[in-house]
């Protein structure tokens, strides 16, 4: 039961956080008022009952924990991405930073990224990307030693075919031999260099600043609009607007209404 718990856990912590607390929230309150509804008559409602004040308590618990650590992990990998500024930095990564370093560009690129658990140092499909109906595949090197050869693409290349993906992506921290480059031309085989991958993450980090920058933008315009709101005629109650005295130039809230109405301020 705790290792079938675990991976209930494990599952929604790899989905965005919203997911588990929608899944630990509704399944409690599905639980605790429909189940009853449909046992209710049946002779096995006494020991249904005994069972699903428990169950629902449990499915609360799991989603909200897969929530927490979806969130702790979506945290952790915002600030590793944010924090890379050259090759420097990035090869420095351990394979686990590597490969949460890839998915997160591509998941700020619009991808549903799926860390499959399949990779490891030594490689292996370590995501899983989805967007507009298609199916990617991806591997991601941290090789800081040597370059990634013909081999390796070769192995990518057939679990595209096997798992019947659209494209195959293989992301490292230096370069491709001349046999790799030369293997994936004409194929659905992205190679992405240290040098692509630090560019993407820039471009990325460069769109994320600028949505930044226009999201409080029109949140000051907002604030700024609802300190400086028109008052209310005193005599009509409809916005006033800001005029001048023609002979001393001194300012005054006037109705919006005038002629018809003469209200001041």
């Amino acid at each position: 039961m705790g290792r079938a718990k675990g991976n209930q856990i494990e599952n929604l912590a790899t989905l965005p956080w919203p997911v588990g607390a929608v899944f630990g929230v509704g399944g409690f309150f599905a639980i605790r008022t429909l189940l009853p509804m449909f046992v209710k008559g049946n002779p096995f409602a006494p020991v249904v009952a005994a069972f699903y004040v428990p169950m629902s308590w449990f499915v609360l618990v799991v989603g909200l924990i897969g929530a927490v650590m979806s969130w702790v992990k979506q945290r952790h990998r915002r600030k590793l991405f944010d924090a890379q500024q050259g090759l420097e930095s990035i090869a420095a990564l351990g394979w686990r930073h590597f490969e949460q370093l890839v998915g997160e560009a591509f998941r700020r690129q619009g991808y549903m990224v799926e860390e499959t658990g399949l990779g490891g140092a030594d490689g292996g499909i370590d995501l899983v990307l989805s967007k507009n109906g298609r199916r990617v595949l991806v591997q991601c090197k941290q090789w800081r030693q040597r370059q990634v050869g013909a081999k390796v693409v070769r192995e990518m290349y057939g679990l595209l075919a096997h798992h019947r993906a659209d494209e195959v992506k293989i992301a490292c921290s230096g370069t491709y031999t001349r046999d790799a480059q030369e293997f994936a031309k004409d194929k659905p085989i992205e190679l992405i260099g240290g040098e692509e991958l630090l560019r993407m993450v820039r471009e990325v980090q460069t769109a994320s600043t600028q949505t930044t920058r226009i999201v409080q933008t029109a949140e000051i315009a907002a604030i700024t609009s609802t300190l400086i709101a028109p008052p209310a005629c005193p005599k009509c109650g409809k916005p006033m607007v800001e005029r001048s005295n023609r002979k001393t130039g001194q300012k005054f809230w006037g109705c919006s209404a005038f002629p018809l109405c003469r209200g001041v301020r």
